[in-house]
């Protein structure tokens, strides 16, 4: 078959019908495919802000609507009349509609959006319009029809929708090469800013989700395709080992959400004991920690490792004239303003007209029965002559409205010319009613009319206010008794590798280069999270971060391994080197804030044959001094000297560094750690968990420079000095005391001595140096034990024990009742029964060690852990 013939008809020799060939039928379909599934389908139109399956839906509620509920498989019923698909799509389309809780009154089981419970059986629910939906989605006079898809009914093209629908309720859909996501939007606001575009002013305009939460709006960008919406869910401390979730982000159910949380629990970024989802009324998603953990590091875990937060694309795809158009929520805004606008003004125009047509009728039947022109017809013998009777007696009384009047004219003026469906009409008044006509009623009505009719033109002259009444109107009716559920705030950006809990250990294989948590034949380094990144400096003067693996290379004959954090401009690395083209031993400083993963960065020279000769790595940038020893056979007067890399400025990682000498280096001690040169690291204390941070969480410790420590106390008699590292942890289980501690520091103390079974007072200064260690401050007896430790001064005390009939109470100011000794000693008898109290009354002003700076709801540095034995 020829080409040109290939797309013909062929005909059979034995007269069977005629074949179709396939060639370019494929050229159309899936476009034509496509077109219906974009419009008739998936995509809202701009009008009435439904799509197919819901404007039908309506239609039909519309249709069955005597203000009575219906079954839901009967509406379902009636709508399959309208759209050709199943029964089921149409289901699922009403269930969805009534769930936005704006159009539709539910009665009966129809599931929660919020915990993504399905509704009942169509059979056993039931549904009707709401009155907001009947006022504003319905006029016969104003709607455009087309026949429905078998060409037994009509339907509408739009329905006459005069708000915002689209914008409240919002739309998801998606179509063959493009989607639509628009958000819901409060609807008080919504005509409130429909207000502000008809005054034309300027506005804005953010969504509202029924389920509450928070927002951050920045990249918003109005809705507009590129944009983003991050959404948090609402979650409370109820104490110091449960969170409770109240509000959910937008398209979260609480079954979605849990199976997040027990997905992050699995895998180690949180550590929780059990999640449960006590939802009714309000929601409630009660979330039990584990021992330790503290709430408000785990609240910063939920948002980073949980659906608790989200980040939604919108994309605001609408049918315009026919095509799909990406516009924002504001241009959306501003033409279903103007289209309301348009069908109030058709609205005013059906009435006026419908207002002019009854006052032309009731002024034709006040002459007619007023001048009894009924009796002229009663000598007439024929129809056309009843008709010219009429025509000639009514022209006596009347002036159409295209005939010029006289001057003296008495005749009334019509609106429109009289007609022979004029003349009929009055043929057609019943005798009853010219009987009891009534000349003073009918000049009333008429009079009605035409206020009615002067209101309308008077509507109409100033359009623009009128569709600002309406609005209003709406608003008293429905909009302000609908509160903005969903908070609009800034959020904080949360480091995913801070709040991951310490899930497990790193180890390294220094001579191989291997690191990981799977290395557990080698040496431990540190507890850390399984997304943390990993630093590790070799001998050839080269350093790597990987991300912690169970096994991962970082290269051979490693001098030092530590967790990595980005932008971390405090830890300060002092490092000698030698440099293998001029044999000089260089001294540098530097920091390591960004980097690229896998890949060795150079800290020398670069020249073949350097080598790292001392490194160390300082958390708050001190300082240190050295002693170096020079080779005995070289020409160097001086073979041994210190050094202070205080005189070094903190560069970048790349600079070379200032000559520390021209002569081979032999050996490189560690003489002192000097003051940091960063200034004071303000540390805070978790309460919960006792992690330190520098993020004002918890209880303020105070400022660290290089040689203070932090001293923590503990009920079980012993205390132990902490380094104010902010990746250090503080014991929190039996912590009576914590605070900023230094050598001059003295601890006034209450304990309990098990074997004298007295209650003593002692002061005392720490005599040890060592970190992460607990030394005893009371006996070694199973009854001894701490009742309360101060770093305050002059503080006095009020303390009780219970005798057989009362509570006797004393006071004593520690620093009177006895002198500063040793941490071992005993120290002085306060009651030969143990003191179940303690209060303090008053002390002195806090002291450095106790800077008066604290979390909202926190406690001060220096106040008092009581316990009652």
């Amino acid at each position: 078959m020829s080409e040109e013939n290939q797309d013909q008809s062929v005909a059979n020799p034995n007269g069977t019908p005629s074949v179709h060939t396939l060639k370019g039928m494929y050229e159309t379909y899936f476009l034509d495919y496509a077109s219906y599934v974009i419009l008739e389908r998936a995509i809202p139109s701009i009008h009435d802000g439904l799509k197919p399956v819901q404007r039908r839906i309506l239609h039909a509620m519309k249709e069955m609507d005597d203000g009575r509920f219906h079954k839901v498989a009967n509406i379902i019923g009636q709508t399959m009349q309208y759209h050709p698909h199943g029964d089921a799509a149409i289901g699922d389309a009403l269930v969805k509609l009534g769930q936005h809780d704006l159009m539709i009154d539910m009665q009966g089981n129809w599931g929660d959006m919020r915990t993504g419970d399905s509704a009942a059986a169509a059979r056993y629910i039931e549904a009707r319009l709401t009155k907001f939906a009947l006022d504003i989605a319905f006029n016969k006079e104003t709607t455009e029809w087309q026949l429905s898809y078998d060409g037994r009914k009509n339907e509408p093209i739009d329905l006459p929708m005069k708000f915002p629908l689209l914008l409240a309720q919002g739309v998801e859909g998606i179509a063959v090469g493009l989607s639509t996501k628009i958000m819901p939007h409060n609807l008080g606001e919504l005509i409130k800013v429909s207000i502000k575009i008809l005054e034309d002013k300027k506005f804005s305009l953010y969504p509202d989700f029924a389920t509450g939460g928070s927002i951050d709006v920045a990249d918003y960008k109005n809705g507009k395709r590129g944009g983003k919406l991050l959404v948090r869910a609402k979650i409370e401390k109820k104490d110091k080992n449960t969170l409770i979730i109240t509000e959910l982000p937008y398209g979260v159910t609480t079954t979605s959400l849990i199976d997040s949380i027990i997905k992050a629990n699995d895998k180690g970024k949180i550590k929780i004991k059990k999640v449960v989802d006590n939802t009714a009324k309000d929601v409630e998603v009660s979330i039990d920690l584990a021992s330790g953990v503290s709430p408000d590091l785990t609240m910063d875990a939920l948002y980073a490792f949980t659906n608790c937060s989200m980040s939604i694309s919108p994309n605001a795809c609408v049918i315009v004239d026919h095509k799909p158009l990406f516009l924002s929520v504001n241009e959306i805004l501003r033409l279903s303003t103007d289209h309301t606008k348009d069908l109030l003004r058709q609205e005013l125009e059906i009435r006026k007209a419908d207002l002019l047509s009854k006052w032309h009728n009731a002024n034709l039947e006040k002459i007619f029965i007023e001048n009894r022109v009924y009796r002229d017809i009663e000598e007439c013998e024929t129809w056309e002559a009843v008709i010219e009777t009429i025509d000639r007696e009514m022209r006596r009384y009347i002036v159409d409205s295209e005939n010029t009047a006289l001057k003296n004219d008495q005749r009334l003026r019509l609106n429109r010319p009289f007609t022979q469906d004029d003349i009929i009409r009055l043929t057609e008044i019943k005798i009853k009613r010219i009987s009891k006509f009534n000349a003073f009623k009918a000049d009333e009505y008429i009079s009605q009319l035409e206020q009615d009719l002067e209101e309308t033109n008077h509507h109409l002259a100033h359009l623009t206010a009128y569709a600002i009444a309406y609005f209003e109107n709406l608003y008293e009716k429905y909009g302000k008794h609908i509160p903005r559920n969903t908070e609009i705030t800034s959020f904080e950006q949360i480091d995913v590798v801070q709040v991951a809990a310490n899930n497990v250990k790193l180890y390294a294989n220094i001579k191989e280069g291997f690191i990981g948590w799977g290395l557990k034949k080698d040496e431990e380094i540190r507890e850390c999270s399984d997304i943390d990144d990993i630093i590790a400096f070799k001998k050839n003067g080269t350093f790597r971060v990987s991300r912690i693996g169970e096994k991962v290379f970082t290269g051979a004959d490693i001098m030092h391994v530590d967790v990595w954090k980005k932008g971390d401009e405090r830890t300060t690395y002092n490092l000698i080197y030698l440099d293998g083209k001029t044999g000089r031993a260089m001294a540098k400083r530097f920091n390591v804030m960004a980097v690229t993963r896998d890949k060795d960065y150079d800290l020398t020279s670069g020249h073949k044959g350097s080598k790292i000769l001392y490194l160390t790595a300082n958390p708050n940038g001190e300082s240190e001094k050295v002693k170096v020893q020079l080779s005995q056979s070289c020409r160097a007067k001086k073979k041994i000297f210190e050094f202070d890399f205080d005189h070094l400025d903190i560069k970048g990682r790349r600079s070379k560094g200032n000559i520390l000498t021209r002569y081979p280096v032999r050996k490189i001690e560690h003489l002192e750690v000097g003051q940091s040169t960063l200034g004071a690291l303000e540390l805070w204390m978790d309460e919960v968990s006792g992690r330190l941070n520098t993020e004002e969480r918890g209880l303020f410790l105070g400022a660290f420079d290089t040689g203070d420590v932090i001293i923590a106390l503990y009920a079980e008699g012993s205390y132990e000095l902490i380094n104010p590292d902010p990746m250090a942890r503080v014991e929190t289980k039996g912590l009576l005391h914590v605070a900023k501690h230094n050598a001059d520091t003295v601890i006034s103390a209450i304990h309990y001595d098990g074997e004298k079974e007295w209650s003593m007072g002692k002061r005392f200064q720490v005599e040890t140096s060592g970190f992460n260690e607990r030394i005893s401050i009371v006996k070694d007896h199973p009854k001894s034990k701490l009742i309360y430790a101060t770093t305050k001064s002059d503080v006095e005390l009020e303390y009780f024990v219970m005798t057989k009939n009362n509570k006797e109470k004393w006071t004593v100011v520690l620093d009177d009742f006895i002198d500063v000794k040793g941490y071992k000693a005993i120290g002085n008898k306060l009651s030969e029964k143990v003191i179940k109290g303690v209060k303090e009354l008053s002390s002195a002003p806090p002291t450095e060690n106790a800077p008066d700076k604290k979390e909202k709801g926190g406690l001060k540095a220096g106040d008092t852990i009581e316990l009652d034995f």
